[in-house]
């Protein structure tokens, strides 16, 4: 049974007041900690690409349009890790964003517009890494309003590779982007990572671990079925884990697009690409198309769409039943 819907201040972590004003990407029920390894340079805490300079930010879309024009800032990762400790220079404020929700806005008029929701909330998620899962990101949206609530998001440190491999691997998939550095700085072991973030949906009272189960009255919303069908059945193997209740069924988005638009997705950029929404942000950061995905969520919402559950996992056999006929394969 669905718990009833919990106001927003309830759902936040300790210290609401200072949290909703400058730790919008609170990502951990713990509180922000220090990092302990030394200061990179502020280059390596974020994405270098910037939005197209053909579309404003104004003209994402017409149902979710900033209700200012803010100049884009790639987003400070050390803070999406907890350990930003640059939180008092103000040049760094004024360089990198500290805050989600500046690119998840959301018209009044266009929440207005959403259809009913079996489910309250959506955790879109899109894991990186295809020989481990390198990094954990997550955006929560409520269902009904489409506004950001709160994100999770860790770098995930491979536990069956060699230091030279992860070093070769890690150069390869994040030092294009440049932030190979926080990388290094704020990785922890997989393990830790669903630790971490079983407290987090524990917070915001979507799950409970000693009552297992599914999600609480939200689901996960990938873009595809590799995510949770694949990738992290194979990590939770090499990490000699169990795979968490939790993770048993999602949203695959992409049956969703089909059958409201009746068109087929082969991916975000083709979403993106169709709805007219320029990409913010670097393509390939998890963090980013995890946001990114979570726009077109928006999008689909104002226009009508109706998010729900397209696969679930069977416990005894592991096998996955797919609940839309017309899906994508």
């Amino acid at each position: 049974m669905a718990l009833a819907r919990v106001p927003a201040a309830a759902r936040l972590l300790p210290s609401p007041l200072l949290q909703y004003f400058f730790r919008p990407f609170s990502s951990s029920a713990s509180p922000l900690r220090s990092s302990r390894r030394r200061s990179s340079p502020i280059a390596a805490a974020f994405s270098q690409a910037q939005p197209p300079h053909a579309v404003s930010e104004g003209q994402v879309m017409e149902a979710l349009r900033p209700s200012s024009r803010r100049p884009w800032k790639p987003t400070c990762l050390y803070y999406t890790q907890g350990k930003c400790t640059m939180m008092n220079d103000a040049m760094h404020l004024e360089k990198f964003s500290h805050n989600l929700m500046m690119d998840l806005p959301v018209n009044t008029t266009a929440a207005d517009k959403v259809k009913p929701q079996k489910l309250d909330y959506l955790l879109i998620l899109d894991l990186e890494g295809k020989v481990e899962i390198l990094e954990f990101p997550v955006v929560m949206i409520d269902a009904q309003s489409m506004e950001f609530i709160d994100s999770f998001h860790r770098f995930v440190r491979p536990t069956a590779m060699s230091e030279q491999r992860i070093a070769e691997y890690i150069e390869g998939k994040y030092g294009k982007f440049g932030v190979d550095r926080v990388w290094h700085d704020t990785a922890i072991p997989f393990k830790e990572v669903l630790q971490e973030f079983e407290d987090w949906i524990g917070n915001h009272y979507l799950w409970k671990k000693e009552r297992g189960g599914s999600l609480n009255s939200a689901a996960f919303v990938t873009c595809g079925n590799w995510d949770l069908k694949t990738k992290v059945p194979e990590q939770c193997n090499v990490s000699k884990i169990k795979l968490p209740t939790y993770l048993m069924e999602w949203i695959n988005l992409k049956d969703i697009y089909l059958n409201f638009y009746s068109r087929r997705a082969t991916g975000m950029m083709t979403m993106m690409r169709e709805l007219q929404m320029p990409i913010v942000g670097s393509h390939h950061l998890g963090i980013d198309d995890s946001k990114n995905i979570a726009r077109v969520v928006q999008r689909m919402l104002a226009d009508g769409a109706v998010m729900q559950i397209t696969a679930k996992r069977q416990s005894a056999t592991g096998d996955v039943r797919f609940l839309f006929n017309d899906r994508i394969r």
